[in-house]
């Protein structure tokens, strides 16, 4: 009996111990600030004009900087105590920050940002790493989590970081909140310490989008312009089929949201792998020049791996000889990529600037004045806190696979919260060319409450365990059998749109396509009787006309060719592909008389 006490006192010792080890953990895991910022401050703003003056644009507004911006009278940490240790207190506050309190904002602190804000996943080993407001076991994402983080937590309405390689639009897609990359080069970069002088910009966070445009507009110092509506919007399909969540969902949300705005005309469906590889041919090259091709086989992960290699590089050269000098304590990724940065030829860079000078002209001729590409923010959940994954180049290169597309084509990107899928936010992101910043910040004010809206609904439909209605999943393997036809993948296309008809076999396009594919595969037959289904459905539709005239034909049987080609010209006159066809089977039948 004294042995059984005994071991129940024991038992209970530990148990209490335990539960005093976690909540010390807790209390040092979520602090009052969620672990945000490194330093409070209140820089006011000046004085309101007197009327009829209108009053500063941002006024009544609060907002926070990374610790990599310059503030008068503070030193600037960049993430790492041994630079607070040797640099001296800013001589004057970085023209970006200047020009928000001027605008009539607030600063009311400094925020966290990775070691030399170099990091992608937010994880701090010299600090306290931030909480994450909308998933607490979650990394924040990096290099600027404080200021996310800041904003998701309602701290402040707005912040600023700095962005590279996805240094703000990680964070936002981690934190759930809006994250707005700008053109490269378009904010000042003034008063900032660089990390990768050609991919570095000044990005910001907001949770409202109107907020998001007032502050760009101070920012990008814009002239007033009538606001323009996309004419094209392209949505990069395999993109969202490769992501670790429901991208479809996602897709599908944005498409309901354009369709109800700006009508369905304007939508693209694109395959933006096969459109990279066509239209940047130097990545081929840089393919074939890695030994370690295994994570870096697709075009955006090659991108990003170029995109890498420019910024250790570049962030070599600018801070190399203070980690010389000062010899400072530095997060082992940092390390790892120094000394990966030693082997970095001038012929690498060469290819890697080739790149880029490409993906900007591709982007363009993608996108012109007025389009929109909508990809994927990130590929994945935000990592679990400790997670061993963050370490490794794979973890470095999938992660900012999708951000390789605006940081080295120069564009402007927006991150959108679309919702969470499994506890974790889930986003999207609007890309537009270099300088369309101005038009994609309307654009977001325009969309973002259709797009909540239709987040919302995906996600409701989810939680009911009725994600997607059978006409909607019709709807979607049918794009996909689009563009499976469009890559001349012919017996693919057949089984998405096969796919299509068992979950809507009502819909008369469904058959019409697939005897498009039928004919493309010389299966005749087939398509005769799939374009027929497609008539009984729907006696106007002039494509399953055309099909099964050209089925006829095929088949010999000329004069039901000839009588299908003439009713797609009673229904469709200016059809020149009919009027062709007709033309050409009755000369046929009229040398068979003669």
């Amino acid at each position: 009996m004294g042995s059984q006490s005994a071991n129940l006192w024991v038992l209970l010792g530990l148990g209490l111990a335990g539960i005093l080890i976690m909540t010390k953990k807790l209390k040092k895991t979520v602090k009052a600030d969620f672990g945000a910022f490194v330093e409070r401050l209140n820089l006011l703003p000046p004085p309101q004009p007197l009327p009829p003056k209108a009053p500063h644009p941002l006024t009544g507004l609060t907002f926070a900087v990374s610790d990599v911006f310059d503030i008068n009278g503070f030193v600037t940490g960049f993430g790492n105590p041994d630079w607070s240790r040797t640099h001296e207190p800013a001589s004057q506050t970085s023209t970006a920050v200047s020009a928000l309190v001027e605008g009539g904002a607030t600063c009311t602190g400094r925020t966290v940002v990775d070691d030399m804000a170099f990091g992608i996943s937010g994880e701090q080993s010299h600090f306290d790493t931030p909480t994450n407001p909308a998933a607490p076991a979650r990394m924040p994402g990096g290099s600027s989590s404080g200021a996310a983080v800041a904003v998701a937590a309602n701290f402040v309405d707005f912040s600023l970081g700095t962005d590279a390689v996805g240094g703000v639009r990680v964070p936002a897609a981690y934190c759930g909140v809006l994250g707005f990359r700008p053109s490269h080069g378009t904010v000042s970069h003034t008063g900032i310490i660089p990390v990768s002088a050609s991919l570095d910009t000044v990005g910001w966070f907001a949770r409202e989008p109107s907020i998001l445009r007032r502050v760009g507009h101070v920012l990008l110092q814009v002239p007033f312009a009538p606001q323009r509506n996309p004419r094209s919007v392209v949505i990069a399909d395999d993109c969202f089929q490769s992501v670790n969540f429901p991208g479809d969902h996602v897709s599908q949300a944005v498409t309901k949201a354009v369709e109800k705005l700006f009508g369905r005309q304007i939508l693209r469906r694109e395959n933006l792998e096969a459109y990279l590889n066509s239209k940047v041919p130097s990545l081929k090259l840089f393919a074939g020049k890695k030994a370690n091709g295994k994570s870096e086989s697709s075009s955006t992960n090659l991108l990003a791996c170029a995109m890498h290699i420019l910024r250790r590089h570049e962030f070599r050269e600018n801070h190399l000889d203070w980690i010389n000098a000062a010899k400072p304590n530095l997060d082992p990724v940092i390390s790892a990529q120094m000394q990966g940065a030693l082997e970095i030829t001038d012929a690498n860079i060469d290819s890697c600037n080739a790149i880029r000078n490409e993906m900007r002209s591709a982007l363009t001729d993608l996108l012109r004045d007025d389009g929109i590409l909508v990809i994927p923010t990130v590929a994945e959940p935000p990592p679990k806190i400790g997670a061993k994954e963050i370490q490794s180049e794979d973890y470095r290169i999938r992660s900012c696979s999708f951000s390789s597309i605006a940081s080295m084509s120069g564009g402007c990107q927006v991150c959108i919260p679309m919702g969470v899928h499994d506890k974790c936010p889930i986003s999207v992101s609007f890309i537009a060319r270099q300088g369309g910043d101005r038009f994609l910040l309307d654009t977001i004010q325009t969309m973002y409450a259709s797009l909540q809206e239709q987040a919302e609904l995906a996600t409701k439909s989810s939680a009911s365990g009725n994600a997607l209605s059978k006409e909607t999943s019709a709807e979607m393997a049918k794009e996909k059998g689009n563009q499976a036809f469009k890559e001349k993948q012919w017996q693919k296309a057949i089984g998405f749109y096969t796919e299509a008809i068992k979950l809507n076999g009502n819909n008369a396009t469904y058959f019409s396509n697939r005897a498009a594919a039928y004919l493309e595969l010389a299966n005749f037959l087939q398509a005769e009787a799939d374009s027929t289904k497609a008539i009984d459905l729907d006696k106007k539709n002039v494509k399953a006309y055309l099909r099964r005239g050209t089925a006829r034909e095929m088949l010999g049987s000329y004069i039901e060719a000839m009588k299908d080609f003439r009713f797609a010209l009673v229904l469709e006159p200016t059809n020149k592909r009919a009027s062709l066809a007709a033309d050409r089977v009755k000369k046929f039948l009229e040398g068979i008389t003669v």
